[in-house]
């Protein structure tokens, strides 16, 4: 069976970055018990500074963590703050083994712990994405899309094939369910249809590559439309400004 991958077409698109932070900054927080020292959660901020520890907690470990901001629909989607336990005696669970190894090397300081831990904390910052979505969400939005086993099908074939011409049927065919359902239930737990949530995606990958200087004709083939003039309304409806405006804006032009 296919295995259908909900976070990678997102993490190809929206780069993971973990550094160092001072203390009572970092969003990306390693909590423990104030007075053995045990990790008991990570916790993220996604819209500013990560949570402050509860009663008895300590901040263990702490980081600055961007995985590009609103403009990344998942983390648009998530709520200001997630959490995951970490039970710090349990030998089987592989994140309360990776937080230990993360937690030896900060206290041990050798030479090239500051790249060893970047790459643990991004590994940590997966984790922690993975459980918000398979945990789901009872509000409409992408995590209780993600959630569903069908309906996360054909949202993952929309992020890793975006310039396709999709229509509904064929998006229904991936999600394994009739047209009306996969109609009815995207909308129910997406908040929005199809082609809706497709085009948002679409004006979202058009701003990063016209904002590192892609060509506006380039873009268009690229994400479906027929000419750079259908691409530029639909820009216009979405960000409220000409996609030529943004290119001048960015970075060396590529095709």
């Amino acid at each position: 069976m296919i295995r259908y991958d909900r976070l990678s077409a997102l993490i190809a698109r929206f780069e993971m970055r973990v550094s160092d932070a001072e203390p009572g900054t970092g969003n990306l927080r390693i909590l423990g018990d104030a007075v053995t020292g045990a990790p008991t959660r990570i916790a993220l901020g996604l819209r500013g500074p990560g949570p402050d520890g509860r009663p008895g907690e300590a901040v263990l470990v702490e980081a600055s963590a961007s995985w590009g901001g609103d403009s990344n629909p998942l983390v648009a989607a998530l709520p200001a703050s997630v959490s995951l336990p970490v039970a710090a005696d349990d030998t089987d669970d592989d994140t309360a083994a990776l937080v230990r190894f993360l937690l030896a090397e900060a206290r041990a300081a050798r030479c090239g712990s500051g790249v060893v831990l970047s790459r643990l904390a991004e590994v940590l910052v997966v984790r922690l994405l993975r459980a918000e979505i398979e945990r789901g969400a009872t509000a409409p939005g992408l995590v209780a899309g993600l959630s569903d086993p069908r309906l996360s099908r054909a949202i993952v074939a929309l992020h890793e094939d975006p310039g396709r011409a999709w229509s509904n049927g064929d998006l229904a065919v991936v999600a394994g369910m009739s047209l009306s359902r996969f109609a009815d239930a995207f909308r129910a737990r997406v908040g929005e249809t199809p082609m809706a949530y497709l085009r948002r995606w679409r004006m979202t990958l058009a701003r990063q590559d016209l904002d590192r200087g892609h060509r506006v004709q380039a873009v268009a083939r690229r994400y479906g439309y027929g000419s750079s003039e259908a691409l530029a309304r639909a820009f216009q409806r979405q960000h409220g400004v000409n996609p030529l405006a943004v290119r001048r804006g960015g970075g060396v032009a590529a095709a």
